[in-house]
């Protein structure tokens, strides 16, 4: 498989013919209920069934604080996260979802009038797209129009993988934000692996080495990746584990903002930020990512990148964030603020 085409008709195939369910898939990667946040599994149980039955994500990217939001789901399928992203948006925000494979978009264009009706929208806050994640485009998506982009073990599908990263940039607002769950892996794959159409079907072979996706991201001006989580991949194919060999697999999702001041370094600027505990899911404590967590009305020292998270995003609302970048005294020292890896980024 050598063209772009090529590719996206072996994964139509595979998640339009071969896949009949999410039982079968070879992986464990689509994450399990317990893995997912308590107000996102209550949310779950109003999902029509069958839109759970055919869902091949591996995460719930999912953040905190879209009510009102426009967010666009990049390779929606049936429209688990879509349908979680509607209810959580509320009546006056709006979700667009874009897939290219017609019996997943089939069942949730089926499904969305329930959908609609048992969140009682007057009408749908859901839009559909058939059209390809690598150029949005084609479907109207014009730029500088969505707040929060997300995905769910659907870049790893794509070939153009710079491309994906690149239409989501250009649609973002400033300070919008890409969010989103995909698998990752420790090296590396040879071209052979890469061209087989049952790994690339189980989201293995075109997964993303981690640093050459942080290195993809400086050059498209993101230099700090911010990783929420991570859990390591198990294969339970013996045939699909020997072609593999060594390499090994890791469920990630990853938040990334879209913001012009933020540097490759942690830099120290002596700001300080304070949570107001004001997002109702989360009243005792917020999860910026994996190293990140403040406590309701504790003032911590950050870096000048936090700072911006937290000050220059949907989160400003939520957040006291006292400082500028008036005065540099140098490296971020991680030790002195809630870091708790060897850096802050």
């Amino acid at each position: 498989m050598d063209t772009l085409d090529e590719i996206h008709e072996s994964v139509q195939d595979y998640y339009g013919k071969v896949l009949g369910g999410s039982e079968d898939l070879k992986t464990n990667a689509c994450c399990s209920l317990d893995e997912i946040p308590e107000h996102l599994q209550k949310l779950l149980r109003n999902i029509e069934p069958e839109v759970l039955e055919r869902f091949y994500g591996c995460g719930a990217p999912l953040p905190a604080a879209i009510d009102g939001c426009t967010v666009l789901d990049l390779g929606c399928g049936t429209g688990r996260d879509l349908f979680l992203a509607s209810a959580l948006v509320g009546e006056s925000g709006r979700v667009i979802g874009v897939d290219m494979t017609d019996e997943q978009l089939e069942v949730a264009r089926r499904c969305l009038p329930k959908q609609m009706a048992r969140y009682g929208y007057a009408s749908p806050n859901v839009t559909l797209h058939k059209g390809y994640i690598e150029d949005l485009q084609s479907v109207g998506i014009e730029d500088n129009s969505v707040d929060v982009v997300i995905s769910d073990c659907v870049i790893n599908l794509s070939s153009n993988k710079e491309q994906v990263f690149h239409e989501a940039l250009r649609v973002l607002k400033p300070g919008g934000e890409l969010y989103f769950s995909d698998v990752v892996s420790d090296r590396r794959l040879p071209q052979h692996l890469m061209n087989d159409p049952e790994l690339l079907g189980e989201c293995l072979s075109g997964a993303m080495y981690h640093e050459d996706f942080r290195r993809l991201m400086a050059r498209l001006g993101c230099p700090d990746v911010r990783k929420m989580s991570s859990s390591r991949i198990s294969i339970n194919s013996p045939d699909i584990e020997a072609k593999m060999g060594m390499a090994k697999f890791y469920s990630v999702t990853y938040r990334i903002f879209n913001l012009e001041s933020l540097e490759d370094r942690c830099e120290d600027y002596g700001q300080v930020a304070c949570y107001d505990g004001s997002i109702p899911e989360y009243p005792h404590e917020f999860k910026l990512d994996d190293h990140h967590v403040f406590e309701t009305e504790k003032p911590v020292l950050v870096c000048g990148n936090t700072a911006s998270m937290l000050a220059e995003t949907r989160f400003a609302r939520h957040f006291r964030v006292e400082g500028d970048r008036t005065t540099h005294v140098g490296l971020f020292d991680c030790g002195e603020g809630i870091c708790d890896s060897e850096s802050c980024c």
